[in-house]
């Protein structure tokens, strides 16, 4: 288990933080020390929740061109046939995980292969589960074709809460299945958009792990 580089920085100002509220307290606030010892536990708390929210587990990926990876560890709260209409112009299935701040944030690719496209759209912040998140939000979209030419879409798509979207390709990269391509800070959605014949492989409620749950066979 290692730290995520996107939590160094947030962690570092939030120790520094919760120091100067503690020093605060011990010095204005001498009697009676129950208060100290209080705002010193609520502080523990606080920093081991963000801590364990950029935690980075080291997986193993099982590489099969003929499955679709779940891209991050969540939820499915969508299976559906619906209409993509940012890239592939018409029908698909899609399936949408909800991460919730208790989930490992990073987002890895679901296929392997050439990324054909890329893009980050500025958007609102409504909740993620709100069906209008999908197109509204703050999001990025990639679609990677793998090496048997199906063309896999996800989505990263910022919450009420998360509003940070880092990704770490662009247009023309090569992917492993299973590879780290971006991460969201502080509870999130992503949606991955198949083709029809694709045959899902989970059930909505269903806890995902990302890079290790077979969410899709593709035909």
């Amino acid at each position: 288990m290692t730290l995520h580089k996107e939590g160094r920085k947030i962690l570092f100002i939030l120790l520094v933080v919760l120091f100067a509220i503690n020093y605060l307290v011990k010095r204005y606030f001498p009697e009676p020390e129950i208060v100290q010892q209080l705002t010193l536990v609520a502080s523990l708390v606080v920093y081991v929740l963000v801590l364990q929210f950029f935690r980075n587990p080291s997986i193993k990926i099982q590489i099969d061109d003929r499955v679709v990876l779940a891209p991050a560890d969540g939820k499915v709260v969508v299976i559906e046939n619906t209409m993509e209409g940012e890239y592939f112009k018409e029908e698909r299935k899609q399936i949408s995980i909800f991460m919730s701040p208790l989930n490992v944030h990073v987002c890895r690719t679901p296929v392997g292969g050439l990324v054909k496209y890329f893009k980050y759209h500025a958007g609102k912040y409504l909740v993620a589960w709100h069906p209008k998140s999908s197109t509204e939000n703050e999001r990025t979209t990639m679609v990677v074709e793998n090496p048997n030419g199906v063309e896999v879409l996800v989505r990263q798509i910022a919450g009420a809460v998360a509003r940070r979207i880092k990704w770490y390709t662009k247009e023309s990269d090569r992917l492993l299945q299973g590879q780290e391509y971006g991460f969201i800070k502080f509870g999130s959605r992503l949606d991955i958009f198949l083709p029809l014949d694709a045959e899902i492989k989970v059930d909505l409620e269903q806890k995902t792990k990302g890079g290790r749950t077979v969410i899709a066979e593709l035909k």
